[in-house]
């Protein structure tokens, strides 16, 4: 009888565990979410695609009107005349000057302005302070356009280190937002035992809280990368020397000369968002790694 008694215990989770198993797999699939998704993917694939193809056609390829044809032969010509037409060297390193400076800036100044609102919000000051950044979400660039441009012709920064210091400024908001949520989930006993030891709050900053921002200070910094690398409006406001302008506004001042050329069009396209493109795929996994890691309490 005990045995018998102790089986059918047993037979009984097996049975539930099994019917779990069978209505896991019987799941029905998201149809509409699982369209969206795809009709969003070809969005951005499609245009790619014929960013690409164009760009290593011939001339005369190229204006035959059927942009999804494979270019034969495949032609370099259009990298080389869009490399001389727009310099391109000299555009990529103030390109990338100003987009590693924005993205140091941004994770410096927001994780520190985060940590003092966060670690304070009982004081009203730093809560309004945190109020205050998030209604600056709401300003949109072209509303202070005109008398950022006014002040930074006044400062002497109507160049690519004005362009990125106002990346990190206008940026401030959204980024201290992203690091106050992480910071939230951070344990403050963590701090407090350092602090026993005698640590600072410098201390404690440098040697504990920012090494274990990591995962949200590489989220943050994919998301300045992209937005200050693709940026034209703010640089082709803000510098006054058409020779030291960013790749965006490179591409659209000599976009007259390339013509009927889309060759020389589309490589041109090709090299600029080559280096995003690159950054966002061997990256990606950590904008989803900071967000939900934010999440988790």
């Amino acid at each position: 009888m005990s045995t018998g008694t102790s089986i059918a215990p047993a037979v009984a989770g097996a049975a539930v565990t099994a019917s779990r198993r069978g209505r896991i797999g019987q799941e029905k699939t998201n149809w509409t979410a699982t369209l969206l998704l795809f009709a969003a993917s070809l969005a951005v694939l499609i245009p790619l695609y014929v960013t690409a193809m164009m760009a290593f056609k011939t001339t005369q390829q190229s204006t035959d009107l059927n942009a999804f044809s494979l270019p034969s032969p495949v032609s370099f010509d259009g990298f080389v005349a869009a490399w001389n037409l727009t310099n391109f060297p000299r555009a990529f390193l103030v390109s990338l000057v100003v987009t590693l400076v924005s993205v140091t800036g941004s994770i410096l100044v927001s994780s520190m302005a985060a940590y003092a609102i966060v670690r304070n919000w009982d004081r009203k000051l730093f809560r309004y302070a945190f109020f205050y950044l998030l209604a600056a979400m709401f300003i949109p660039f072209p509303v202070v356009a005109l008398p950022q441009v006014r002040l930074t012709g006044l400062l002497g920064l109507d160049n690519y280190v004005g362009v990125a210091l106002l990346h990190i400024v206008f940026g401030l908001a959204f980024n201290t937002l992203l690091f106050s949520t992480f910071l939230r989930s951070i344990p403050l006993e963590l701090e407090e035992s350092m602090r026993m030891d005698g640590a600072s709050t410098w201390q404690t900053f440098w040697k504990l809280i920012f090494p274990l921002l990591a995962p949200m200070a590489a989220t943050v910094g994919i998301f300045v990368f992209l937005s200050s690398w693709n940026d034209f409006m703010m640089p082709s406001l803000i510098i006054s020397q058409p020779e030291w302008q960013t790749i965006p506004v490179v591409n659209s001042i000599f976009q007259t000369q390339f013509s009927n050329n889309y060759n020389v069009s589309f490589a041109s396209y090709l090299m600029a968002m080559a280096p995003a493109i690159i950054v966002y795929v061997f990256a990606q996994r950590w904008v989803m790694s900071g967000l939900t890691q934010g999440a988790i309490k």
